[in-house]
């Protein structure tokens, strides 16, 4: 993708900025101590993020700031939707997972459909501190971030809420179901 077609316009700005405060204001708990005024003015000096944000939105992730990370000086943004987002589901674990299938492939993988959106997989410790958040996927699953040797293996592992628990599993990385996508996080 072109550089220039991963910029917003600067109305386009304001509308995910207007969006984004909102849903700051509205979920306070997500981030207690945070100030929408220090987060704003850190978007401002990375606009290309604003790109980043606007496909998370885009694609149904509703992107709220999760926390700061001291160490880097970095917010981190978490897809919030309260399931899977719609617009990231029915895709296999990686690219070598929709290769190897013979029949019925989906359209993309969550690997590739992350990184084209400039965002990470959330790991199994990351999708547990989101879950600290509120009640998230109770209805569908997410593929989250699989260690190398389990991949090396053939696996990959998803997670969800049911009965008020957070459940990791494993499936193979091939396979691909009409409730599950991935969430990501972003740094900025």
């Amino acid at each position: 993708m072109k550089n220039e077609e991963r910029e917003l316009s600067s109305a386009q700005r304001e509308e995910l900025l207007s969006v984004l405060k909102v849903r700051f204001e509205k979920n306070i708990n997500r981030h207690q101590g945070i100030k929408w005024t220090e987060v704003q003015a850190k978007l401002a000096d990375n606009i290309k993020k604003l790109w980043t944000l606007n496909e998370m939105e885009r694609t149904g992730g509703e992107p709220d700031v999760a926390g700061y990370d001291q160490a880097t000086s970095e917010y981190i943004f978490y897809d919030c939707s309260s399931e899977s987002p719609k617009g990231r589901r029915n895709v296999c674990y990686d690219r070598e997972a929709l290769d190897s299938r013979k029949e019925n492939k989906p359209e993309n993988s969550a690997v590739e459909m992350a990184a084209a959106m400039g965002i990470e997989l959330l790991t199994e410790e990351q999708y547990r501190e989101l879950q600290k958040l509120g009640n998230f996927d109770t209805k569908t699953s997410s593929w989250l971030k699989t260690p190398a040797e389990v991949r090396k293996l053939g696996g990959a592992f998803f997670a969800d809420r049911r009965y008020d628990h957070v459940f990791v599993y494993h499936n193979s990385a091939p396979s691909y179901y009409a409730v599950r996508g991935f969430r990501g996080l972003l740094r900025v």
